[in-house]
C-alpha cells in the first residue's frame, strides 16, 4: 500500500473502524482466555454525545483495546438507559407541539408515542461513539427496557416484595412539580438561592393585639398551617405556653405547641407547623397528633383545601401573598436570605415536600452488605477520596422511593381488585400469576377485567442498578455459562455524581443476587471544564461538539486531547490546544514512518553508532513498558499516555532516529532498519489503546498484513528492565547533555551547525565509548582528552566532568556580546512572565497536569540558557 504524503483522519477512521466491525474485532465469547469485562455506563436513549461522554468513554476504550493486547478476552458491553423522566418530558413536549394533551390519550396510546420516539432518537448516541474509536461487542448493545431486562426488573420486584423489602405506604416525599412525580432523595440537588425571610404576625387570641413573630421563606404555605411551635427551653417566647394564634389572613385558629426541635436562635423561635409540606413539620405533626392540609396540587399550583388563592402557581402566590400580609398589616418586615433549595436533578424546579402513598425499599438490608467490599478494599475506587463519600452515605442511608407518576417505565406489578368491598393488591409477575395469587390467598376466582394494574412506574435506576447482572441475563438465567465467565465484571468507569444513583446500588444487587461484587475496581472520572474553570452546559455555550471536534482534529487527536488533561477523579479543565497537540502528534507519528519508510538499505556492517543507539532504544521500550504497567494498575491513565508520548517525540524522533539517520541519499544499514521497523512497531502497539487509528493504519504498512490481522490483537512482549538497562539510560543521559551542550554553543556564539568543531575533555574522558554519538550528532571532527584547557574555548560541565570547545576566531566578540546582551534580556523577561503564572495558586490547582509540566519545563529551560548567556557574556568581556 502506497502511503500518503499527509495523514488523512477522516479517510483512515473510516475505513479501519469499518474494517474492525467486518471482521468481527470487538465480538467476544467465552473461552480459555481470562475474560476483561467492562459495562457502558447507559446513557440517556434520548442522548447525543456530550463532552463527559466523550471522557468517560475515550477512557473505557483505552482500559479495553489495552487488555485485548494483553492476550485477554475483552467483552465491552454497550446499551442505553430508558431516562423514565427525561423521555417523558421529551414526548410530552412533542405532543404539546401537535395540540396533544398528554391528559386527552390513553396510557397505551402514550407508550406508541414513547416507543416511537426511542425508535428514532435511541441509537444516536452509541452510532456517535463509533466515531470515537469505541470498540464495544455491537451485537450484544443492551436497552433498559428491552424484554430481557424488563423481566428482570419485574422479576427482581417481586423477588424483593416477597423478602418484604419492598413496601408501599404514605410517607413525606420530594415532589417534582413540573414532571408531577415523586423522587428519591437522591435526586434532589440543593442550590444556594437569594431569597426572603418573610416576618408575619400571628395574633394571640388569648391577648388580643398581641402578636407572636414567625420568620419563614414560605409565606405561602401559611394555608396548611395547623400549630405554631416554641422551645419550652426559650425563655423570650415562654409567655406563649399553653396559649392559640390566629393564622394571618386565613383566620384559622391554632395551637401553640412545645418541641425542642426548634431552634431559639433562628428567627423569633417561633416556628410556623405544616405537616403536609415539610419533612420535619410532618414529624412535629405526627409527634403532637396534629391535622394535616395538603395546599399543593400536582403541578404546584394551589388547591381547593387552601381556600385561597386557589389554581395560582405557588412561585406567584409567594409574591402576592406577601403583598396581600403587608396590606393588611400582617408582615413585621421583609429581609434579604440566603438559603438552599431543593432542586428536582432532572427538571431543575424546586421540589414540594409531599405527603404521597408510594413504593419503598428498605436500605438498610443493602447498606450493610455493600459498604464492608469498599471499605476493606475488596472492590478498589480510584481515587480512593470517593470511600469516605461513599461510605458517609451508606452509613446515613433512607429508604428509596422507587415509585414514579409516570407512564415511560417498568410498570409497577402489582394488581388491586376488590374482596368483600375492601381494596386488595397482589405482586406478580404477570396477570395470570396473580389471578393464581387471588386463588390461593383468598380461594376466590377473579377474571383479568377484575384486575388493576398499578399506574406507576419504577424509578429508572431500579433497572440499571442490575445493569451488570442483566446484561448477561443473570437475573432471568442466574447460572448461564457468560454471566459465569463474564461477571463480576472488569472495572466500572463513571463519574462521582453517580456514586450513589448507580455506583452503590449496583454493589448492593450484586451481593443480593449474585452474592459478589458487580466490579473489581471503580474508575471515577472528573467532571469535564472549560479552561476557565467553569462547568460545560448549552447555556454557558462552553461545551463544544465532540463531532466538531472530531472533525477538525481527528478522533485520535481528541482522544489524546482529552486525556492530557484527564487525570482520575480530578476535574477535567479542557482546552481545544490540547486536541491541536494531539493531531501535531499524529502527523509526527506520520512523518517519522515515511521517513523510516524512505530509506533504502544496504549490507553493510551495523556502524558502532547505530548498535549503541539500537541496543539504548531497546533498553528505553522497557523501561517504559515498566513504567506503562505500573501507571495502568494504578488507573494513572494520563500518566501512561505521557510516558509514551515522550518515548516518541523525545526519544525516539528527536533522538533515536537522528542518531542513526543516513547522511542524505545514503543507504543505513538492514539490521539498523529492521531493528527501527520492530521499534516502530512496538511503539504503535504501546500507542494504539490510546490512538488507535493511526496505529492501525501504520501497522498495516510496516509488513505486509493477512485480511482480519489487527494491531488490536497484538500482544507487547518485551523482556523485564534490567539494571544493564538503567546503567546504559543513564550513560545515554549524559551523552546527551553533552551534545546539547555543544548545541548550544553554537547556538550562543553563531555558529554554523555544518562547521565542524573540535571538544576537549579535561583529564579524562568518561564517555570514550560514544565517541562516534558524540560526533555525529555534535558534528564534531574529533574529540581530544587534554589535561588543561587552551585560550579562547567555550565551557560547560556534565556532574564533575569538565569539556571545552576551541573556538579562536569563529567568533566576532562585539557583535556576539551584543547578540547576547539582547537575548540575555528577552529570556530574562519571558521568564517572568512564565515565574508569575506558575507562582498563581490557581494556575496549579486547576491547569492540567500536562499543561503545569509543560510551563515548569519551560522555566527550567529559561533558567539554563540565562545562566549560560551570563557565564558566556562575562567570559566576552574579559576578551
Amino acid at each position: 500500500m502506497e502511503l500518503a504524503s499527509k495523514y488523512d483522519s477522516k479517510e483512515v477512521e473510516s475505513k479501519w473502524y469499518q474494517y474492525w466491525l467486518d471482521n468481527k474485532l470487538f465480538s467476544s465469547k467465552p473461552d480459555s482466555r481470562e475474560p476483561y469485562t467492562v459495562v457502558i455506563p447507559p446513557p440517556n436513549v434520548t442522548g447525543v454525545l456530550h463532552m463527559g461522554h466523550m471522557l468517560n468513554n475515550t477512557i473505557q476504550d483505552i482500559l479495553v483495546r489495552r487488555a485485548r493486547m494483553e492476550g485477554k478476552n475483552a467483552c465491552w458491553v454497550p446499551g442505553t438507559d430508558h431516562a423514565s423522566i427525561a423521555t417523558e418530558a421529551k414526548v410530552v413536549n412533542r405532543l404539546a407541539q401537535q395540540g396533544i394533551k398528554k391528559t386527552d390519550i390513553t396510557r397505551d396510546e402514550f407508550l406508541g408515542h414513547a416507543w416511537d420516539w426511542t425508535k428514532e432518537h435511541g441509537g444516536i448516541i452509541l452510532k456517535q461513539l463509533r466515531k470515537l474509536g469505541a470498540s464495544c461487542d455491537w451485537d450484544r448493545t443492551a436497552f433498559t427496557m428491552d424484554d430481557e431486562r424488563s423481566k428482570s426488573v419485574i422479576k427482581v420486584f417481586c423477588d424483593l416484595y416477597n423478602k418484604g423489602l419492598i413496601y408501599r405506604g404514605v410517607r413525606m416525599v420530594n415532589w417534582d412539580p413540573k414532571a408531577q412525580t415523586a423522587l428519591s432523595d437522591e435526586e434532589v440537588i440543593y442550590k444556594e438561592e437569594k431569597s426572603k425571610l418573610y416576618y408575619l404576625k400571628y395574633m394571640v387570641v388569648e391577648e388580643p393585639g398581641k402578636y407572636a413573630i414567625v420568620a419563614t421563606t414560605r409565606p405561602e404555605t401559611i394555608m396548611g398551617d395547623t400549630a405554631m411551635c416554641i422551645n419550652p427551653n426559650d425563655p423570650k417566647n415562654a409567655w406563649l405556653k399553653g396559649k392559640h394564634v390566629i393564622v394571618p389572613l386565613v383566620n384559622r385558629e391554632i395551637p401553640v405547641i412545645e418541641d425542642d426541635y426548634v431552634d431559639i436562635e433562628f428567627g423569633t423561635g417561633c416556628l410556623k407547623v405544616t405537616p403536609a409540606h415539610d419533612i420535619n413539620d410532618y414529624n412535629l405533626g405526627i409527634k403532637h397528633h396534629l391535622d394535616t392540609i395538603d395546599i399543593f396540587n400536582d403541578n404546584g399550583t394551589i388547591s381547593e383545601a387552601a381556600g385561597m388563592y386557589v389554581g395560582q402557581d405557588r412561585m406567584d402566590v409567594r409574591k402576592q401573598i406577601a403583598q396581600d400580609l403587608t396590606d393588611a398589616g400582617l408582615m413585621e418586615k421583609i429581609e434579604d436570605y440566603t438559603n438552599k433549595v431543593g432542586c428536582s436533578e432532572r427538571t431543575n424546579v424546586p421540589i414540594e415536600p409531599k405527603l404521597s402513598t408510594q413504593w419503598f425499599l428498605s436500605m438498610q438490608h443493602f447498606a450493610d452488605m455493600a459498604l464492608p467490599p469498599v471499605m476493606d478494599d475488596e472492590i478498589q475506587f480510584y481515587p480512593q477520596k470517593y470511600k469516605n463519600t461513599y461510605r458517609h452515605w451508606l452509613e446515613n442511608i433512607k429508604d428509596w422511593c422507587i415509585s414514579r407518576q409516570l407512564w415511560w417505565g417498568h410498570r409497577i406489578p402489582a394488581y388491586y381488585f376488590e374482596i368483600e368491598g375492601k381494596r386488595q393488591f397482589v405482586v406478580a409477575e404477570s396477570v395470570e400469576d396473580a389471578l393464581k395469587q387471588i386463588e390461593s390467598k383468598y380461594n376466590t376466582t377473579l377474571t383479568e377485567s377484575q384486575l388493576s394494574q398499578d399506574e406507576d412506574c419504577l424509578d429508572t435506576w431500579f433497572s440499571s442498578w442490575l445493569w451488570p447482572i442483566s446484561v448477561f441475563n443473570g437475573i432471568n438465567d442466574p447460572d448461564n455459562a457468560e454471566l459465569k465467565y463474564y461477571y463480576p465484571t472488569s472495572v466500572l468507569v463513571t463519574g462521582p455524581d453517580i456514586i450513589f444513583f448507580w455506583v452503590a446500588r449496583m454493589i448492593m444487587a450484586g451481593y443480593e443476587y449474585e452474592h459478589e461484587m458487580p466490579f473489581k475496581s471503580v474508575y471515577f472520572t472528573g467532571i469535564v471544564r472549560d479552561k476557565l474553570g467553569r462547568k460545560m452546559s448549552k447555556s454557558l455555550g462552553n461545551s463544544p461538539d465532540p463531532l466538531d471536534l472530531i472533525e477538525q482534529y481527528g478522533a485520535d487527536g481528541v482522544r489524546m486531547g482529552m486525556m492530557l488533561s484527564a487525570p482520575a477523579g480530578n476535574d477535567i479543565l479542557f482546552d481545544e490546544t490540547l486536541c491541536e497537540q494531539g493531531r501535531n502528534f499524529n502527523n509526527k507519528i506520520w512523518n517519522a514512518f515515511r521517513l523510516i519508510k524512505g530509506w533504502s538499505t544496504s549490507e553493510e556492517e551495523q556502524p558502532a553508532t547505530n548498535a549503541i543507539a539500537v541496543k539504548w532504544f531497546e533498553a528505553k521500550l522497557r523501561q517504559a513498558n515498566q513504567e506503562l504497567n505500573d501507571l495502568f494498575s494504578k488507573y494513572r491513565i494520563s500518566e501512561a499516555l505521557m510516558v509514551v508520548y515522550k518515548l516518541f517525540w523525545d526519544e525516539f524522533s528527536s533522538w533515536y532516529l537522528e542518531m542513526i539517520k543516513p547522511s542524505y541519499g545514503s543507504p543505513i544499514d538492514k539490521k539498523t532498519f529492521e531493528a527501527t521497523l520492530q521499534f516502530f512497531e512496538t511503539l504503535l502497539k504501546m500507542l494504539h489503546p490510546f490512538m488507535p487509528f493511526i496505529t492501525e493504519e501504520l501497522w498495516q504498512h510496516i509488513y505486509t498484513r493477512e485480511e482480519g490481522q489487527s494491531i488490536m490483537c497484538e500482544k507487547l512482549t518485551l523482556d523485564a528492565f534490567s539494571t544493564e538497562d538503567s546503567h546504559l539510560i543513564d550513560e545515554i543521559e549524559n551523552v546527551k547533555l553533552i551534545v546539547t551542550n555543544i548545541r548550544a554553543v553554537r547556538n550562543q556564539k553563531n555558529i554554523s551547525p555544518k562547521v565542524e568543531l573540535e571538544l576537549h575533555t579535561i583529564s579524562q574522558n568518561r564517555y570514550a565509548n560514544y565517541n562516534s554519538i558524540i560526533k555525529k550528532m555534535a558534528n564534531l571532527n574529533n574529540i581530544v582528552e587534554v589535561q588543561e584547557k587552551a585560550a579562547n574555548c567555550a565551557l560547560f560541565m556534565i556532574g564533575t566532568d569538565e569539556f571545552a570547545i576551541p573556538v579562536g576566531d569563529m567568533v566576532d566578540h562585539e557583535a556576539e556580546l551584543a547578540k547576547q546582551e539582547a537575548q540575555l534580556k528577552h529570556l530574562e523577561g519571558f521568564l517572568a512572565g512564565i515565574q508569575k503564572k506558575l507562582s498563581n495558586e490557581k494556575f496549579i490547582a486547576n491547569a492540567p497536569a500536562a499543561v503545569v509540566e509543560l510551563e515548569q519545563k519551560k522555566a527550567k529551560d529559561s533558567e539554563e540558557k540565562i545562566a549560560a548567556l551570563k557565564q558566556s557574556i562575562a567570559e566576552l568581556k574579559q576578551k
